[in-house]
């Protein structure tokens, strides 16, 4: 009777198929911020609704939803009880079933880093890739992004994917491929400005995006500046002898908008199976060479 009087709430859980013990849910956080602070690698990318990689399907209670996840989830999907675990905070307890949980993948913590801008290479009229030296080790899985922010600039961050393959141990040099977006707050500066020298801080890694363990052929797609997780993925693979075959198609406007050929094609000669590279342009001339 008291708890009802003084609005004092019942404590609620929330339960994960596969994991062994619930987790305290704490005010009003989501059922992704929940499982991350407990490290349970929850399929996640964007975390703000946009992306649907941390569906998940809710098999008791009741969750209030941040934004509309008809926008994102399928008919069927919203059928079958799916919602976003980014979106959902629990109003009682909840238990729910994760449909790809990670179990096998390497697991970084999240760190922060201070470091600065060493170089910048453009890349084409519009990219140009960005190296990053820090001033501790940074450990990652080819395929991951991490959030950049440039104090100078404000408190804006971005997130960019790491285009090489990280050494074993880890590595205090980092490197991103950024495309200007025009009026942006921070790709002008990094892309044409005199980003060199630049203080910058890096989170992450985030993302789950990977090379999973497999026989099966590779078919990787990539366009503009989503050529970094791509090319650091494959050059991570070839470096452990990979033999599943491969066809890479690299999508560009022209042939001026296409780059690091000549690193793709050494990556190539490197496979250790079949690999296929076909550079697809959408615009170019049609009486160019």
């Amino acid at each position: 009777m008291f708890d009802f009087l003084f609005g004092k709430k019942k404590a609620r859980t929330l339960t994960i198929e596969g994991v062994d013990s619930p987790i305290s849910l704490d005010g009003k956080e989501t059922i992704l911020k929940a499982a991350l602070r407990e490290g349970i690698r929850f399929p996640n990318d964007c975390r703000v609704g946009g992306c649907g990689t941390c569906k998940c399907r809710l098999v008791e209670g009741k969750v209030d939803e941040l934004t509309e996840s008809a926008y994102v989830l399928s008919a069927e999907d919203l059928e079958k009880g799916y919602v976003l675990a980014c979106q959902s905070v629990p109003k009682t307890s909840v238990k729910i079933v994760v449909d790809r949980l990670e179990t096998g993948a390497a697991s970084h913590p999240v760190i922060q880093a201070k470091g600065t801008i060493a170089h910048r290479r453009p890349l084409t009229h519009d990219i140009a890739e960005i190296v990053v030296s820090l001033d501790r080790p940074f450990t990652y899985t080819a395929g991951q992004y991490a959030r950049l922010s440039i104090p100078s600039l404000g408190e804006a961050d971005r997130s960019y994917s790491f285009a090489r393959a990280c050494p074993a141990g880890g590595t205090s040099e980092v490197s991103f491929f950024v495309r200007e977006v025009p009026g942006g707050m921070l790709s002008p500066f990094l892309a044409k400005g005199a980003c060199e020298g630049a203080s910058v801080v890096l989170e992450g890694p985030f993302g789950e995006f990977r090379l999973h363990t497999s026989a099966r052929p590779i078919l990787a797609i990539a366009g503009g500046s989503g050529l970094a997780p791509i090319r650091a993925l494959l050059e991570d693979a070839a470096s452990t002898k990979c033999d599943r075959p491969v066809v890479f198609l690299f999508g560009a406007r022209t042939q001026a908008d296409l780059y690091e050929v000549e690193a793709i094609e050494a990556i190539r000669r490197s496979w250790n199976g079949p690999f296929v590279f076909v550079p697809v342009l959408s615009h170019e001339p049609a009486d160019s060479a």
